[in-house]
């Protein structure tokens, strides 16, 4: 028994994977080292399949396929930087956490993301992915990923004078979100911090600074716990915010 395969069909099938897999090389948890790269690339490939491209309007000529490829590609690493961005904002806000409340002199070498991180820049790192994964936001975020395909279609470039539009609102909203989980914190340790020095200067033979210390630590300890059902709406919300700067990255508005 012979089987063939049309051409058309598996260029576009293949063009489609490369956009996948540029996007997973850079979104995090996929990118880190704990999923391997050909566990990447099946995955790439697998998502491809639901893409269903269409291929009429792919140019298969040499120098238009090697083109499409490098846009492919292009276009998977820009969303994908877009998405990472936004997902990192609950890391961004323990790394805050971590500065106000004395934690970041406890930094680590992380093996994973090949960077040095803080003790709760880490922690809320692996929170914001369980969360992600028990809410099902990585379905809606790959769901999003597979929809470019029908604003984005194989064979066409975007716009790409939209893209640093996008960027520059992604960045804002990275930093609000960040600030906006922290700020309760660090303003409590904030007021920590000058009633301990009040105290130091009321009465110095109590030796505040060695108090200070270990009432931060378990100040900050507490209110990491009370911020954690802050979390959840936070992801989805990050979610949203992903699907829809690709989906405008894309064209679709």
């Amino acid at each position: 028994m012979t089987l063939t395969v049309s051409g058309e069909p598996l260029v576009a099938y293949l063009l489609a994977s490369v956009r996948i897999v540029a996007w997973l090389a850079v979104v995090p948890p996929f990118s880190g080292r704990t999923v391997p790269t050909m566990a990447k690339v099946v995955l790439g490939l697998g998502l491809a399949f639901a893409a269903v491209p269409d291929s009429g309007t792919i140019p298969v000529d040499t120098i238009s396929l090697v083109l499409n490829v490098g846009t492919q590609v292009l276009i998977g690493l820009a969303m994908g930087f877009i998405t990472q961005l936004l997902l990192g904002a609950i890391a961004a806000a323990g790394a805050l956490i971590d500065v106000f409340g004395g934690f970041s002199l406890a930094q680590g070498f992380d093996p994973l993301s090949m960077n040095s991180n803080t003790v709760f820049g880490k922690f809320h790192q692996m929170l914001a992915t369980v969360l992600l994964f028990v809410s099902g936001g990585h379905l809606l975020v790959i769901g999003g990923l597979l929809r470019t395909f029908h604003f984005l279609p194989l064979g066409t470039s975007p716009e790409w004078g939209s893209f640093p539009d996008v960027l520059m609102t992604a960045f804002g909203l990275f930093f609000t979100t960040a600030v906006q989980i922290a700020l309760p914190m660090i303003a409590v340790l904030f007021i920590s911090d000058l009633g301990l020095a009040l105290l130091t200067k009321v009465a110095p033979q109590l030796n505040a600074i060695n108090v200070m210390f270990p009432v931060k630590i378990g100040l900050t300890l507490l209110l990491v716990g009370l911020s954690f059902p802050v979390l959840p709406q936070a992801v989805d919300r990050l979610v949203d915010l992903s699907t829809q700067a690709m989906s405008t990255m894309s064209g679709a508005g």
